[in-house]
């Protein structure tokens, strides 16, 4: 069992770096806005699901092998960048179809769910951060490594949820005022693309892992 003082030492880490939005919140916030609420709450707990992988990978110590090699990195980076991309792109080309003609064809909820497991398991910077931070609240003496750093990983995931799902409705219902005009709905869902493009682009050309 993993000792309070750790615990609580865990979950300030853990609100802090939550609230900071990074590129988890700017993709929700660029499908909710280019798609709605729902939208937005289900990429949450797609990305939420993708991230599941890693940690379960981080616990069992594959994390450390995929985070010190630069050809695995690099590979996941660029695919997910790419992805981000090409979602962004969509969302732009489908700026002006009516509404529900494009939550109909576009958004169905394992659809969404999906493309957000994508973003969240192509996400190398949730390996680096699991394999970097989760390890510090670890006490050996505590009990089993990898069931302590499973249960810090899914209260995280918990307190990530929560936030981003804040940011989603967020978001959202910034996306439903501009509704009542066609035009600035355009633009809106237009805004959300080009924010998803520009995540992509800044994921695939950033720096090699501190």
């Amino acid at each position: 069992m993993i000792p309070l003082e750790n615990l609580l030492a865990f979950l300030l880490a853990a609100v802090v770096i939550i609230v900071i939005p990074g590129p988890g919140v700017l993709f929700v916030i660029g499908r909710s806005i280019a798609l709605g609420r729902r939208a937005g709450v289900l990429s949450v707990l797609g990305n939420a699901l993708g991230n599941v992988p890693a940690l379960l990978a981080v616990a069992f110590g594959v994390g450390a092998i995929v985070a010190s090699s630069v050809v695995a990195f690099t590979v996941i980076k660029l695919a997910g960048a790419a992805y981000l991309v090409w979602l962004g792109v969509q969302a732009i080309r489908h700026r002006r179809a009516p509404v529900r003609a494009a939550s109909d064809a576009r958004t169905s909820p394992i659809r969404l769910l999906a493309q957000g497991f994508v973003v969240g398991v192509t996400n190398p910077k949730t390996i680096a951060f699991f394999v970097a931070a989760l390890p510090q609240f670890v006490d050996p003496a505590a009990g089993p490594i990898w069931m302590q750093l499973l249960t810090l990983g899914l209260i995280f995931q918990v307190l990530a949820v929560v936030s981003d799902s804040l940011w989603a409705l967020a978001a959202g219902t910034a996306r439903a005022w501009f509704a009542t005009s066609p035009r600035r709905m355009a633009t809106l869902a237009g805004a959300g693309g080009v924010m998803m493009i520009g995540l992509g682009g800044t994921l695939a050309f950033a720096g090699a892992k501190s």
